[in-house]
């Protein structure tokens, strides 16, 4: 106390200014705990900063309101919600403090903090005075919650008024107009910031570069980069991220290069951005100078690294990122464990996987860490096809009271279309039904793709078309295929042509879902009309499914030649599977000549191939060449050639 006291006294004006917020809040306890009128209040404002420290009552206000040297920080923690702040406005409107500037504009940023816009609003409203810094903090306050539109109102006023902006206000601005993307008026604003000689600090340049990148206009974006006289990690990370948005690779690369500091952020950017573009193996070459070059890695690496070694099957650098979690104690954030369970999983070490998630789970306190460890190695049973670990784990996740989201649900009904499960999948969609849950568009296509699996493509059409979602490709497509699954050709041209009249767009698994449908339905001219809208109109390259359903289509019906002149016609003869289908058709029409054509160009693909030798002989069983089937056989075996056993599955009991 008496060292503040002979600073208030000696050291001039910013320990005065300091001696007028202690009067501030001096006024403020007075009314409020000492219940002094506002009038005799208010004439505490006269006394002298030299008679501040003499007051008997200042103790009191500094422990009461002052805990920390900043006495607006303990102020904000002392409001758990918006009532607080309510009554604060309340009493200030009462004591006559709503005339008090700088205790407004402080009300008006709890307000803000709290989210509470009808209440700053109206404060904003009360207020005689209002600065710079009042329309600063309300624009800020709607930009945080989205209502962009009425952040760039509250400018257009503020500069009506008279107010100038400062570099603050125009960083909020500057991210609304990114937001909204209106590329025209932000650049209307930036181009009056440059004539009005604002001097702006970084973080305002870095909101200008930040809204170019946002709008697509990397030119712009380029030239107010390269001019900024000072530029922070910020800055650079701005533009690779903005690079790397739009696939251009090499540019971020170059930035990352020519960035002087390069910290963890940087490093994480870089790193995630060439993953996310399908660059894995750069992204492990960046990461390994990444800890070469000495840079520690954070929470955020450490997943980044889990991911990038699940990407790509790494076993082994997976362990070794496990190890250095051990090492540094990360590995008890719940979010890295979920990572290195999905790593486990994704790696095929579903042992390990159950290892890290049986640890986890005294540790997970949030409801939806839980959901994601459990979902996570469902997950990895189901890429593992151990349908029936899968269908345990989700039982016991249920029992054990566990939330179960979509991504979960996915995954079972996942699995039961993988096992031909109908039963159990119906199951789950009862399950489903019974929780309430609010379906999204992969979960129902999952639904679709499960019953058209198993058999059942009435139940598929009828979850289709019960379906209240806005239905995209994916779910179209699901449709598609099942009724090409089960030979409905006419129904999936059908269904095809409702969803163009909708609007949606195929894609390739689409058109190969109508190929397959035309194929079994042998609706040749159909699936040539189609494969010709595929290439011609939707510019998507056929790939080796698509050729393989076209030859399929001409061979069964018969077309031999036609099929012959599609495989020299289209370079595909390097395609195994395209010459097991026209192999295929020639066997059904009993062909010998064309048969022992394209097996001579098979087996010199494909030398091994058990099915190749055995399809080959039967055709010339069928065809009472029998000389010619004994010497393939002997071919295949003196070969080593082992032809594998057919199997099946019934199910014996419920999982």
């Amino acid at each position: 106390m008496h060292y503040l006291r002979s600073q208030v006294v000696y050291k001039g004006p910013l320990w005065t200014e300091i001696a007028f917020k202690c009067l501030n809040l001096l006024k403020l306890f007075l009314v409020r705990e000492a219940g002094m009128s506002v009038s005799t209040a208010l004439r505490i404002s006269t006394v002298s900063t030299t008679r501040i420290s003499k007051f008997p009552l200042f103790p009191i206000l500094h422990r009461t309101y002052t805990s920390t040297p900043h006495f607006q920080t303990q102020t904000d923690k002392s409001f758990h919600n918006t009532v607080d702040v309510n009554r604060l406005h309340g009493e200030a409107i009462k004591t006559g403090f709503i005339g008090d500037l700088q205790y407004c504009n402080h009300l008006l940023n709890l307000y803000g903090r709290k989210c509470d816009l009808c209440g700053a609003q109206k404060l904003f409203d009360e207020m005689p005075d209002r600065d710079v810094r009042t329309w600063t903090i309300l624009i800020k306050g709607f930009a945080g919650v989205r209502r962009h539109e009425v952040s760039l109102d509250l400018f257009k006023q503020m500069q009506i008024q008279g107010i100038f902006p400062n570099c603050y206000t125009l960083s909020c601005i500057m991210n609304c107009r990114a937001s909204i993307m209106s590329l025209k008026i932000g650049k209307a604003i930036h181009g009056w910031i440059i004539a009005s000689g604002v001097e702006l600090d970084v973080s305002s340049e870095n909101s200008i570069v930040d809204f170019y990148v946002k709008c697509g206009a990397f030119d712009c974006a380029s030239r107010v980069f390269e001019l900024m006289n000072e530029k922070d990690t910020v800055s650079w990370n701005i533009m690779i991220a903005g690079y790397l948005e739009i696939g251009d690779t090499e540019k971020s690369i170059e930035l990352f290069r020519r960035l002087p500091v390069k910290d963890v952020a940087s490093w994480n950017t870089i790193i995630v951005g060439q993953m996310r573009n399908g660059f894995n193996e750069v992204a492990l070459e960046l990461l390994c100078q990444m800890r070469g070059s000495g840079c520690l890695f954070n929470e955020r690496s450490f997943s980044i690294a889990l991911l990038l070694a699940a990407s790509l099957s790494m076993l082994d650098l997976g362990k070794q990122i496990h190890s250095q979690l051990l090492r540094t104690g990360f590995h008890q954030d719940n979010f890295i464990r979920n990572s290195l369970i999905d790593m486990y999983c994704k790696c095929s070490e579903m042992r390990k996987a159950s290892f890290v998630f049986s640890k986890t789970q005294h540790l997970l306190q949030c409801q939806i860490e839980n959901t994601v460890s459990w979902s996570s190695l469902i997950s990895g049973y189901v890429q593992k096809v151990n349908t029936k670990e899968a269908f345990k784990l989700f039982r016991e996740m249920v029992r054990e009271g566990v939330k179960v989201n979509q991504f979960t649900l996915t995954s079972v009904v996942s699995a039961c279309s993988d096992a031909a499960c109908l039963e159990e999948g119906t199951e789950f969609h009862a399950f489903l039904k019974k929780l309430g849950h609010q379906v999204n568009v992969f979960l129902v296509s999952a639904l679709v793709d499960m019953y058209s699996k198993c058999g059942s493509l009435d139940d598929a059409i009828s979850v289709f078309f019960e379906s209240s979602l806005t239905r995209n490709t994916v779910l179209w497509t699901s449709l598609i295929s099942g009724c090409g699954l089960h030979g409905k050709g006419r129904e999936a041209i059908r269904v095809f042509e409702l969803m163009l009249k909708e609007g949606i767009k195929p894609n390739d698994i689409s058109f190969l879902g109508l190929l397959s449908g035309c194929s079994h339905a042998g609706l040749v001219e159909e699936g040539k009309k189609y494969f010709r809208m595929m290439k011609e109109d939707y510019r998507i390259v056929p790939g080796l499914e698509h050729f393989t359903c076209m030859v399929n289509l001409l061979g069964r019906e018969g077309n031999l030649n036609e099929a012959k002149e599609f495989i020299q016609e289209n370079s595909i003869s390097h395609l195994i599977p395209v010459w097991k289908a026209f192999l295929a058709a020639c066997n059904v029409h009993k062909n010998a000549e064309l048969a022992a054509w394209a097996s001579e160009k098979l087996l010199h693909l494909e030398p091994n191939d058990a099915g190749s030798y055995i399809l080959l002989s039967n055709i010339s069983t069928e065809n009472h060449r029998w000389e010619d089937a004994a010497e393939i056989r002997s071919l295949m075996q003196n070969k080593g050639v082992k032809k594998s056993s057919g199997q099946s599955w019934i199910q014996l009991r419920n999982w």
